[in-house]
C-alpha cells in the first residue's frame, strides 16, 4: 500500500522523494531519525509515520526533549518510584510506559543529556528501562523516532553526542528540505493555511492576488512552513480586502522581488553590447563619420572599429 499522506502537502521533487522512501520505511519497525532545519515539519512526519505503520491503533506519544528542565526529564521518560526524590510523593509512569505498543517521537533528540542517553540506548537495544529509584526493569515495545535541527555528526565528533547511539538511531535517515527548496509547493502552502485561517477567523475573503503568492516564492523563509504559516494568518488577520494583496504581507516580504520582476528588470537594462555600441555610434556622429578619428577617440585600431561596426550591422560604413 503507497504511503498515505493526508496532511501533507507537497508536490516538489524534494518532497516526492521523502514519501518514496516513507513508503519503504513507514510499514516497517525501524528507528527512523528525522533531520531539517527548524519548522520544516518533522512532527508532521513523524505521525504519519506512525499512522502508516502496524502500531497506528497504538498511542503516538511526543517528547520535546528541549522543553523539559534536564532534571526533571529522566523522570519524565522513564517515570520514578515513590521517594525517588525530594517531591517524589508517589510512583509515576513515564513517557515510555505511555507508549507501550505504539510510537514516541523524540523531538530534538540533540539536546539530550549523556546520562539519558546512556537509558534511550539501553531502551533500544533490549527493550527495557529502569524508573527513576527503581531496581527492577520494565518492559517497553516502542518504535522510536528521533528529530533534530543539529548536525549529529558534529555532535558526535565534539563529544556531546553517544556514537552508539547515533549508529542505532540512524537506521533510517530523512532529511526535510527546507521551504525555500520547495517553490512549487509554497502557492499550495499559503492555499491551505489561507482557507484554514479565513475559516477560523470568519473573513469575507475570496481569495489571494497571484502578486502575493510570488513574493512568498521569492522570500528565502528562514523559519520554514512555520514561518508561512504565521505570515498567512497575520495576512488573513489584517487583510479589510475581498482580495489578500502584497500590501498585507510583512514588509521584508513585500520587498521580495520575484524572479519574473528581476528578470524583466534585466532585460529593460542596457547590456553592456548596446553601451558600447551607443558610444561608438556617438563618437562617429561627433567626428562626422570619420572612422580613423572616431578609432583614435575611442582608443582602438580602424580594424577593431571595422570589425565592431560589422558586428552591429551599422549601415553607414560604405
Amino acid at each position: 500500500m503507497a504511503f498515505d499522506r493526508s496532511g501533507i502537502i507537497g508536490e516538489s521533487p524534494g518532497m516526492q522523494e521523502i514519501f518514496r522512501l516513507l513508503d519503504l520505511a513507514a510499514p516497517t519497525d525501524a528507528t527512523i531519525l528525522l533531520l531539517g532545519e527548524t519548522g520544516t515539519g518533522k512532527e508532521l512526519i513523524a505521525r504519519a509515520i506512525h499512522h502508516n505503520s502496524p502500531r497506528r491503533e497504538g498511542p503516538f506519544v511526543v517528547v520535546n526533549c528541549a522543553a523539559i528542565p534536564e532534571t526533571l526529564l529522566e523522570s519524565d521518560l522513564f517515570g520514578h518510584e515513590r521517594g525517588a526524590f525530594t517531591g517524589a510523593a508517589q510512583r509515576k509512569s513515564g513517557r515510555f510506559a505511555a507508549a507501550h505498543t505504539g510510537t514516541i517521537f523524540l523531538d530534538e533528540i540533540g539536546e539530550l543529556p549523556m546520562a539519558i542517553q546512556a537509558k534511550i540506548l539501553r531502551v533500544i537495544q533490549f527493550k527495557e528501562f529502569e524508573p527513576l529509584g527503581s531496581h527492577s526493569t520494565q518492559k517497553s515495545d516502542v518504535r522510536i523516532i528521533a528529530a533534530t535541527n543539529r548536525s549529529l555528526v558534529n555532535e558526535v565528533r565534539e563529544g556531546r553526542f553517544r556514537e552508539d547511539l547515533f549508529y542505532r538511531l540512524n537506521v533510517v535517515s530523512l532529511t526535510l528540505p527546507p521551504l525555500r527548496q520547495r517553490l512549487t509547493d509554497i502557492p499550495l502552502l499559503a492555499q491551505h493555511f489561507f482557507a484554514y485561517y479565513v475559516r477560523k477567523n470568519h473573513r469575507p475573503i475570496q481569495g489571494i492576488d497571484p502578486a502575493v503568492l510570488a513574493r512568498l516564492q521569492a522570500y528565502q523563509w528562514p523559519g520554514n512552513i512555520r514561518e508561512l504559516e504565521n505570515v498567512m494568518e497575520r495576512a488573513v488577520i489584517f487583510c479589510t480586502d475581498p482580495i489578500l494583496r502584497v500590501e498585507h504581507l510583512p514588509e521584508v516580504i513585500q520587498q521580495c522581488r520575484p524572479a519574473s520582476e528581476v528578470g524583466a528588470a534585466v532585460r529593460d537594462e542596457p547590456s553592456l553590447m548596446d553601451l558600447e555600441r551607443e558610444l561608438i555610434f556617438r563618437t562617429l556622429e561627433r567626428v562626422g563619420n570619420d572612422r580613423q578619428h572616431a578609432a583614435q577617440v575611442l582608443g582602438i585600431s580602424l580594424e577593431e572599429l571595422d570589425f565592431k561596426l560589422k558586428a552591429y550591422q551599422w549601415r553607414g560604413l560604405a
